[in-house]
């Protein structure tokens, strides 16, 4: 049989090749779970460290703000370059990639003999956990397009955020690590744990190399990119969620990389407290999110909701900042509160943008976030800094918890506009993503 006759053959059985199994497919949600959460755990574990790090090395607040930011400066740089990489390379050798960049730059930041080294690090880390972040959703796109997507990027997204949840609780499961008062061992587990990126990735690799030859797959999910042709069109209701975005995100994240220092030099409270405080955030979410973006889906109103977990936050950071106030009361506000806006902020964009711009929508504040997060954490080191912030001044740390009220409150006035936009699209019989169209 000739080549050409061949074709029509080979086509044939090409597309009589199965779907794969249900079991399968919950093996490579099982694996690229795996790499998340050593992603997860590197990304979260310098906070738990922060006191350390700064006598270790002998730098100012300003240069930790320093440390922890330039993970959104690499971040930045990922984010627009990733999407074009995964589209290239495919998600079986992004996750394997990316996955190795993160496990590497968690080996540099345990080894680091200077600030500049762990500063190397730590931007490398953010080369390497951003765009696998974007590789894993990208790839469970393909995997489960249509068949339990929803179901199973939530439980990706529980299983990364137990990597979090580890780190703030690791004072009391490793404290061996903790004992001898040096940030090195700490970090040397982190980057044994991180190493999960690269077996997460490596199984995922083989997995997908297999039912490449067996099964026929979807295609793989697109990745959101940037392209500023389509911001034009955006309307004010869009801005005012990205300006939610922003300072929620920038006034939550980089608090977290300085709360562990902030409880124990403001509050005296014991390493082991400090970290299980700041668990309740992720361990909360990981329940209430899923359960909030089903009450939202089920009555709508979700301008409102917003505007009441911004209401929530904005007291937060001044309540810390008074010694009278249990930290219980403040980190179960800020917990609600990280539960409620984003199970309804990013949906939102899909009601107000069209689809054929929501990629452009997404990356956008995705990006504007990112440069929030370095701002912020820098902007945070300077001004205990300029305060002389410590254990023997607790005062000092007032000046940094008042910009974060500052940032709370400009994210309150954001969800008031979007609450009243909303109200106003209703009155005139449209929905805000006709308005958003027009």
């Amino acid at each position: 049989m000739s080549a050409a006759a061949a074709l029509p053959h080979l086509r044939a059985h090409e597309a009589a090749r199965p779907a794969p199994g249900a079991g399968y497919r919950w093996l490579v949600l099982i694996f690229v779970s795996v790499s998340m959460f050593g992603n997860y755990y590197l990304c979260d574990a310098l906070g738990l460290v922060a006191d350390l790090v700064k006598a270790g090395y002998q730098i100012s607040d300003s240069q930790y703000g320093l440390l922890t930011g330039i993970y959104s400066i690499a971040a930045v740089v990922a984010l627009l370059l990733g999407g074009v990489i995964i589209d290239r390379m495919g998600t079986k050798r992004s996750v394997l990639l990316f996955g190795v960049f993160a496990s590497v730059a968690g080996l540099v930041i345990a080894m680091a003999p200077s600030y500049q080294v762990m500063l190397a690090g730590r931007f490398l880390l953010g080369i390497g956990c951003e765009p696998l972040n974007v590789a894993v959703t990208t790839a469970l796109a393909r995997w489960f397009k249509g068949k339990e997507l929803s179901f199973a990027f939530g439980l990706n997204l529980t299983v990364s955020r137990l990597g979090s949840v580890a780190v703030d609780r690791s004072p009391q499961w490793a404290s061996w690590a903790y004992s001898g008062g040096s940030f090195s061992r700490p970090l040397w587990l982190a980057a044994l744990l991180g190493v999960t990126c690269i077996i997460g990735g490596a199984v995922y690799w083989a997995l997908e190399h297999r039912a490449e030859q067996r099964y026929e797959l979807g295609s793989a999910g697109s990745t959101d990119k940037l392209r500023l042709r389509d911001i034009a069109g955006f309307g004010a209701a869009y801005w005012f969620v990205v300006g939610l975005c922003f300072t929620f995100y920038s006034a939550i994240f980089p608090f977290q990389s300085f709360a562990t220092k902030f409880f124990i030099e403001a509050h005296g409270t014991p390493r082991e407290e400090a970290g299980a405080l700041l668990s309740y955030l992720p361990a909360t979410a990981m329940i209430a999110t899923p359960l909030f973006g089903l009450l939202v889906d089920r009555i709508g109103r979700r301008a409102l909701f917003m505007a009441v977990g911004s209401l929530l936050i904005a007291p937060v950071y001044c309540m810390m900042a008074t010694r009278g106030i249990s930290l219980l009361v403040p980190v179960a506000l800020m917990g609600i509160a990280f539960s409620l806006i984003p199970a309804v902020l990013w949906p939102e964009v899909a009601y107000l943008v069209d689809e054929k711009r929501l990629g452009t929508a997404y990356a956008l504040m995705t990006l504007l976030q990112q440069v929030g997060f370095f701002a912020v954490s820098w902007l945070l080191g300077w001004a205990n800094d300029v305060s002389h912030a410590s254990a023997e001044n607790p005062g000092g740390y007032a000046l940094g918890m008042w910009l974060l009220t500052g940032l709370s409150v400009l994210g309150l006035i954001f969800s008031f506009l979007l609450f009243r936009a909303e109200r106003g699209h209703k009155s005139h019989g449209i929905s805000a993503t006709t308005a958003a169209a027009k």
